[in-house]
């Protein structure tokens, strides 16, 4: 019988042997957790009381957000593209998934918006929060402490954090994304390389020097990292300077995987940016 390294799973040896070795190897994690470490030292190390067979895959999309830069009075998420609300694309890709067992969508308080359109097809998994804050962390934040309430996510599972205006991610992404972090230790994004020239302008628009490429990657979404580390992570940093939650997760000093992933994610930032995702979404085959 194969003993289990989680203290909490309660599963007890057959025999008095067993017994004993189970005692030392929980008294041997109890003296380990009590030595003063370093946060990020601490954190890269316990992955392993973590029991990867039981652990559950959630995806949570915050959807709060105004969307000023799209210049149009209606929510982002709910411009129509190709024939569906913005958001829709991506609660589909994430419900569909065998391997997403729930998805929380985070509304601001008092959309009226939502209710007008049908979602029954998701109501297997989908849950939705009106508890969204005035910035994005914050509507995240808010997100995850209302899920216990709601469904049965624990403190070791994983919540991929989705934008809503991401609306081409792929099936075969998202199943890259959870295949490559699954047993990572920390967790990670999809992200690609930049490709681009990057210069760096003075306030006056005028170039002050071109900066090198090379090891910048651009963060993508979904962004993976298990349950109360993303909780804790986001409660000690705030939210008002973080524009993804892998930075939360860094400032803790621990460090995110960048998981490849490719152009076609783009997340729809500018009226041009519709025609360009309505387009892949057209030309992809049915999932």
């Amino acid at each position: 019988m194969a003993l289990s390294c989680s203290a909490s799973m309660g599963v007890w040896p057959e025999n008095a042997t067993k017994r004993k070795l189970y005692s030392k190897l929980r008294e041997a994690l109890r003296i380990w957790e009590s030595i003063p470490m370093p946060v990020a030292y601490r954190q890269e190390r316990r992955f392993f009381r973590y029991n990867h067979v039981m652990a559950k895959f959630f995806a949570l999309i915050p959807a709060a957000g105004s969307g000023s830069r799209m210049g149009n009075e209606l929510p982002k998420q709910y411009l129509p593209l190709a024939g569906r609300p913005m958001i829709y694309h991506a609660l589909r890709t994430l419900c569909d998934s065998p391997r997403i067992a729930g998805v929380f969508v985070v509304l601001a308080p008092g959309d009226s918006e939502w209710s007008s359109y049908d979602w029954s097809e998701f109501s297997g998994k989908l849950v939705v929060f009106d508890c969204g804050g005035a910035a994005r962390a914050e509507s995240i934040l808010n997100g995850l402490k209302a899920a216990p309430g709601a469904s049965a996510i624990g403190a070791d599972d994983w919540v991929l954090v989705h934008d809503a205006a991401r609306p081409c991610l792929s099936a075969a992404q998202l199943d890259k994304l959870i295949d490559e972090l699954a047993d990572d230790a920390v967790g990670g994004l999809l992200a690609v390389p930049v490709a681009d020239t990057l210069k760096r302008g003075d306030t006056g628009s005028r170039v002050e020097r071109t900066e090198s490429r090379v090891g910048l990657w651009q963060a993508q979404t979904p962004q993976m990292f298990r349950y109360q580390l993303l909780v804790d992570a986001l409660s000690r940093v705030g939210g008002a300077a973080m524009t993804d939650d892998a930075g939360a997760v860094e400032a803790l000093g621990l460090h995110p995987r960048l998981v490849l992933s490719d152009a076609h994610n783009l997340k729809v930032t500018y009226p041009q940016d519709l025609a360009l995702a309505e387009l892949i979404l057209r030309e992809r085959k049915p999932q």
